[in-house]
């Protein structure tokens, strides 16, 4: 009767260790599912805030940006202008003078940045995100007109309805003789018409005036000088080799830049916190691997006998190990691919559905941006496999360390 009942009570104490360890490996595949989840919606995230801000950027600047390399400004002359033009891929090239300047609209006074652009600038498909309202003209020669940005136009609390009110623009210059005390000297100034705003990205907002070439080069006296030039390629060309073409044509005295490299530093930014969030989330799927280490440690112990018989028939310790490996690697896959899965379906949710909103009335995009990309998967997988490795390995080790005639 004794020895029954020990028999039973060892056996329900091995059944209770076998539940327990089956559900810290179960807890063990939640933990990195969902961490893997979280990895996969977070880096959706970033890459659909990147697009964002580069779609945002196109819609105000330029597919190629020509600017010298030294200095402010270059000469222009209509034969190398030609010659670019004509070069293959190019389809439209925009002369650009831009310079600060002093803002004055009904006693409300700005510095901000004039952009003088010739006629075929909105052609290039210029405001295509965010908001434009107003003529969407430059206005003409004897009556110039200009696309103020929200910020600009708030602040100088600019009326596109009121037609008797023009905004005047004062740019500085050096006086003729150093002694002058004549103010007309100090600056020239101008008058230019109100057409219309624009709202695309705060930066642009608060500081840029459209203007008309002709209008800045008068104005600031730049005459055949311009800052930079803009080029639209054509659809069926390619704007790295487009980019490659005019930096051999034009020569180390020019600098051509995609739209990436005009905002080098914003772009870099993004990627650096993508990186520090994939680097944070990984230490957390880590963590949440312990888990892994633990039920195989459990499992290590319930075992050793098993694992002493099996060494007695000739295994060796390496077999062992890889049985260990494998049970580990099992969890591990199994709560990677469920947390890929779930992280794809929470990704196309968000992007068909908008389930999780910006809460900005006034957006351009209501919820928040997300795009799947299919490196971010094999970057997570990696991260996965090799924590896997990392922490099944001890427990594989122990394992393999099994002594057979003491558990014998």
């Amino acid at each position: 009767m004794n020895t029954s009942s020990f028999i039973a009570g060892r056996y329900f104490r091995s059944k209770k260790k076998r539940n327990f360890i089956t559900v810290l490996s179960i807890i063990s595949m939640v933990g990195v599912a969902i961490s893997t989840m979280a990895l996969v919606a977070v880096m959706s995230v970033f890459n659909g805030l990147e697009d964002l801000i580069r779609s945002l950027f196109a819609s105000f600047d330029a597919e190629l940006k020509v600017e010298p390399a030294q200095g402010k400004s270059f000469v222009v002359t209509e034969d190398w202008l030609e010659a670019i033009k004509s070069l293959e891929g190019v389809d439209i090239v925009t002369e650009v003078i831009e310079d600060n300047a002093l803002l004055e609209y009904r006693g409300n006074q700005q510095v901000a940045r004039i952009k003088g652009v010739s006629d075929n600038f909105l052609e290039q498909g210029r405001f295509s995100k965010g908001y434009f309202w107003g003529d969407t003209t430059l206005g003409t020669p004897i009556r110039p007109g200009a696309i103020l940005g929200r910020g600009v136009g708030f602040f100088l609390s600019v009326n596109l309805g009121e037609i008797n009110s023009s905004l005047k623009v004062y740019y500085p210059k050096a006086p003729r003789t150093a002694g002058s005390i004549d103010p007309n000297q100090l600056y020239s100034s101008a008058q230019i018409e109100p057409r219309a705003f624009f709202s695309i990205e705060q930066k642009f907002d608060n500081e840029y005036v459209i203007v008309p070439l002709e209008f800045s080069k008068n104005l600031l006296n730049y005459g055949q000088k311009r800052t930079s030039l803009e080029i639209k390629v054509k659809e069926e060309a390619s704007i790295l080799e487009v980019q490659k073409t005019l930096k051999r044509h034009l020569g180390p005295e020019f600098l051509v830049k995609n739209a990436d490299e005009q905002h080098a530093g914003l772009i870099r930014t993004v990627k650096l916190e993508k990186l520090f969030v994939f680097l944070t989330l990984t230490f957390i799927l880590a963590i949440a691997s312990f888990n892994i280490f633990f039920s195989l440690s459990m499992l290590a112990i319930e075992k050793k006998k098993d694992i002493a018989i099996l060494k007695s028939m000739g295994a060796k310790d390496h077999l062992i190990r890889s049985i260990f490996l494998k049970q580990g690697a099992m969890i591990a896959f199994s709560g990677a691919i469920l947390g890929l899965i779930l992280g794809f379906l929470l990704v196309w949710a968000q992007d068909y559905f908008g389930l999780i909103s910006l809460g900005i009335a006034s957006g351009v995009v209501d919820a928040y941006p997300v795009r799947i990309n299919w490196m971010d998967f094999a970057w997570i997988s990696l991260a996965v496999v090799t924590i896997t490795l990392a922490a099944s390995w001890r427990p594989a080790w122990i394992a393999s360390q099994v002594d057979t005639i003491k558990e014998l």
